[in-house]
Order: C-alpha cells, then structure tokens, then sequence
C-alpha cells in the first residue's frame, strides 16, 4: 500500500485553505524526533487508512523517495468526524515498536444466545498494547464468539491466536477477558458503566492534548502580541 505526499510550509491556523481544497496536513516524525510537514490527498489517504488502520506499514512517497511508516496520532473534526491530520511514524524494521492492536469480533451471526437476544456480547478490551518488529505488527487480534453458548462464558488474552515468538502483548494480564456473554439486562448495566467512565476520562484526556501544530501556533500568536 502507498500514499503520495509533497512538501509543505504551510502551517497552522493556515491548513484550513488546505482541507478545503480536500487535502489534509500532515507530519513525518521517527524516534529521534525529527519531522517533517508533509500534505496528502483527503481521498487518497481515507481509501488506505480503511484498509491499513495503525498497525499495517505502507510506503509514503514523498520527493520521489519512499519512507516505510506507520499511521498515527489521526486528529478527526469533532463535527465531520473527518480526518483533518495525520502523523506518519517512520519505522525502523529492526528495532521493535510498541502499537495498540484492535480488537476485531467475528461469528455474532452465529452465536445461539445471541440470535435469541438471550445474551449480549461484552467487548471489555478494544485493543491490546504489543511490542514487536514493524513488519510483524497484527493488522488485529481476531476473536470468534461463535463459540460462547453460556452466560458468563468469555475469551480471554491467553486464548488470542498471534504468533508468541515475535509479539509480545504488554499491561494485560494474561487471564483478562477480551470480550464476555452476558444476561441481556446485566450486560446493558454493565455496558453503560464502560461507557460512562470511557465518556469521563477522554473528556478529560481531550482538554489536555494539543497536537504540535496547535502548540506552535498558539506560542507564536503569544510573541506576535
């Protein structure tokens, strides 16, 4: 998978220009934490980010050069839900990188409780922190709930299918449940708790975090007055 991408010196508050004429600004960053402006085509980057997600590597051409990145740090419009920027981390594939790999459910159709609305699926983790080479980074930890036919019953990390020899998962407990079947009524309690404390602590996260973008711009309007 690649995207294109230009040079670009236009920064701040003036990239609105720039969404409007469906581009979106970007950066180039590595470990060393050096970065680069960069600007990509709005539909061009939608079409791979669908397919990629965070954990997939693409190349990003840029100058005629090609860069071998991840997708990170996506800031979406809080109205839109558009992508309005994106940083790209640029990967050294023999130094292992830590990434948040999501959680992907399979066989609801399947599930008995669930076609009887006897049961509700609980998804508790909606991704698990891993450390591994760049190249061996899980598009997704896959878990088939076809399976779980009693209440109460559940999958855990331990039982997740990825190779233990390169990917090491990292802050979970091995006997942490990744999803679990609940009584119809428990599971929406249960569920609107996640929500509501999700709902408080990225409220919170929100306030705090400034992209760089953002920071520079404010501290130059700061010097400007």
């Amino acid at each position: 998978m690649q995207i294109t991408a230009q040079s670009r010196n236009i920064l701040g508050k003036n990239t609105k220009k720039l969404r409007r004429n469906q581009q979106i600004p970007a950066v180039i960053y590595s470990s060393d934490l050096t970065s680069t402006p960069v600007l990509i085509e709005k539909k061009e980057f939608v079409k791979i980010y669908s397919v990629a997600g965070e954990t997939d590597l693409i190349d990003l051409v840029i100058d005629g050069k090609s860069e071998r990145v991840l997708i990170k740090d996506v800031q979406n419009h809080p109205v839109s839900s558009q992508p309005i920027h994106v940083g790209f981390f640029k990967v050294n594939l023999k130094e292992k990188i830590k990434a948040d790999v999501p959680i992907e459910v399979t066989g609801e159709k399947e599930n008995p409780l669930l076609k009887t609305g006897e049961g509700l699926l609980l998804i508790l983790l909606n991704e698990i922190e891993v450390e591994a080479l760049p190249a061996d980074l899980p598009h997704s930890f896959i878990v088939n709930v076809s399976n779980l036919i009693e209440v109460e019953q559940g999958v855990a990390v331990n039982q997740l299918d990825y190779d233990r020899e390169k990917i090491e998962i990292l802050n979970t407990k091995p006997d942490e449940l990744v999803v679990k079947m609940s009584h119809t009524k428990m599971a929406e309690e249960e569920a609107e708790g996640v929500v509501d404390e999700t709902a408080a602590v990225e409220s919170v996260e929100a306030t705090k975090e400034l992209s760089e973008e953002e920071k520079a711009t404010r501290e130059a309007e700061k010097k400007t007055q």
